[in-house]
């Protein structure tokens, strides 16, 4: 089967092709995980100068086109390709996908979600009528699809997948030299990464942290963190309880491959979102075979075959996060079960093999339909 992937959030101005390989990793991620299953993958990438590179058995074709008939630039570009099926980047760009579906309409499309919002309740006429071009759409967990079709925004017809959105190249190592390499500790080592913004709810986690402490003595916190907006409050949650002081390790922002190291040294991950498209770092954290401890939502009990692989535990609830921390310092997968997790649901192989059988679906669905 051939199928062109398609990205319409156009790229920098002052971005190469290389600068979008090196800025936007999930584009050829996605593609060569497709392209694992036997897929053949083109992939379409909006411009601001057109380019051709062949990476790793895949066509890209990066597209400049003017705002005026830039739908059907594209449509005589697909038309040269000769997909079977269109995989389109993003719920945002329904529009696009509609205009395309009026040029090729027996061309079937499957859209990927991308942590996308349904539109406004006054908009959402038009997105009805965008979203009925679409054959299929993925989210990581057909949970997260509830808010669309609460709104009736979906078609009847309109499969559903739960594919996460990307995978990891992580793998697992060796903790004792890893926490030599890094210099965590603790018995546990508890390794969080994320923003520390009210979604991510840090306070939360630390609260939870605090409560384990009495049962967990040994216990250790580590903190890596990019966007901080509230680092003063997290700063004085850990300076006034003696709890916490000495024990929570604020390291900020690192850079990714010493995300690895710094997993792999780790016993526990812990996550305290409220929200999530897919959770990266906690596909990092499986890949690495570490336990996770993350809240209830969606998207984590997606990736963690709904709490079979770690433990979850209801957002904002601090009390219910120190009896998992303190059950799972005691008991919890090994790091090779976690990695064979990873491997037969998350990997690059398992993703590919996902996509393949949607995109089968979808076009068995087109070629059966009446009329």
């Amino acid at each position: 089967m051939h199928v062109a992937q398609i990205n319409f959030l156009p790229a920098p101005a002052n971005f190469a092709a290389a600068d979008v390989f090196e800025q936007w990793p999930t584009l050829a991620d996605v593609a060569e995980a497709t392209a694992s299953a036997g897929t053949r993958v083109s992939v379409i990438q909006l411009a601001a100068r057109p380019e051709r590179v062949l990476r790793n058995g895949i066509d890209y074709r990066f597209v400049a086109l003017p705002g005026v008939q830039r739908t059907r630039r594209l449509a005589d570009v697909l038309d040269e390709l000769r997909p079977e099926v269109l995989h389109v980047h993003s719920l945002g760009f329904a529009a696009d996908a509609f205009a395309l579906a009026r040029w090729l309409p027996q061309l079937p499309i499957v859209i990927q979600d991308h942590a996308d919002r349904p539109p406004h309740r006054w908009r959402r006429p038009w997105w009805r009528r965008w979203y009925a071009a679409a054959a299929g759409i993925a989210f990581t967990a057909t949970e997260m699809a509830q808010p669309f079709t609460r709104a009736g925004l979906f078609a009847p017809r309109t499969r559903l997948f739960s594919i996460p959105e990307s995978s990891s190249r992580f793998t697992p190592g060796d903790r004792a030299r890893a926490r030599v390499e890094t210099g965590l500790r603790g018995d546990p080592c508890v390794l969080w990464v994320g923003h520390l913004n009210s979604n991510k709810d840090p306070l939360a986690v630390l609260d939870g942290v605090a409560q384990a402490v009495p049962q967990l003595p040994g216990l250790q916190l580590w903190c890596v963190f990019g966007k901080a907006p509230l680092l003063d409050v997290v700063q004085q949650r850990i300076a006034h309880d003696p709890r916490l002081a000495g024990r929570v390790h604020l390291l900020g922002k690192v850079a990714h491959a010493r995300v690895e190291t710094l997993m792999r040294a780790a016993d526990l991950f812990v996550a305290g979102s409220h929200a999530e498209g897919c959770g990266y770092a906690l596909l990092e954290t499986l890949a690495c075979g570490v336990a996770p401890v993350v809240t209830d939502i969606p998207a984590f009990r997606a990736l963690t075959d709904q709490g079979r692989i770690g433990r979850l535990w209801p957002c904002g609830d601090a009390a219910a996060l120190a009896e998992v921390l303190v059950a799972m310092a005691a008991q919890r997968p090994s790091p090779a079960q976690v990695r064979a997790h990873f491997e037969a649901a998350l990997s690059f192989a398992a993703l590919g093999r996902r996509w393949a059988d949607a995109y089968a679906q979808v076009r068995a669905d087109r070629l059966w339909r009446p009329g």
